[in-house]
């Protein structure tokens, strides 16, 4: 059985629990890789807010057998979703890249979440990155003293 993490609580749509939940914290799966195809627009007062148009990068069985696909992502730029949604987080969190990611050449920003966990920016070194559909990618760990309280 996993061990317990407070954070747990807070974190919907978990791929498979007892991999996911560590007494460290929560980690988070990917369910989408997207490139930006057409830029979006930001203004200061928002009258002129475009999303930018996102398509998604397809998956490829390696094997007959494989019962998921994988991206195989040249190096450059790209848009992370998870598979996890947030729910009754009262406090906020750290979201940041696991360090298997960092290590095999990825990277996504750390930053603290609320209320939902936005599409991300994921970069990729010029030697490119192969990541299987649900990979863990990030991890969702408490701000401060290490708890976060849920409601």
């Amino acid at each position: 059985m996993s061990p317990d993490h407070p954070l747990s609580e807070a974190v919907d749509n978990l791929v498979y629990e007892p991999v996911q939940v560590t007494d460290h914290g929560v980690d988070l799966t990917v369910s989408a890789v997207y490139e930006v195809a057409a830029a979006g627009r930001l203004d200061f007062g928002g009258d002129e807010l475009e999303d930018a148009d996102l398509e998604p990068v397809p998956t490829e069985m390696e094997h007959p057998h494989d019962e998921f696909g994988w991206w195989h992502l040249e190096g450059g730029q790209y848009v992370l979703q998870h598979n996890e949604f947030l729910t009754d987080l009262s406090e906020p969190a750290q979201l940041q890249p696991r360090n298997e990611l960092l290590a095999r050449g990825g990277s996504h920003p750390s930053m603290q979440v609320r209320d939902h966990l936005p599409l991300i920016p994921l970069t990729v070194a010029d030697g490119g990155l192969k990541i299987k559909e649900n990979a863990r990618v990030s991890t969702l760990v408490p701000v401060g003293n290490g708890s976060a309280s849920i409601e």
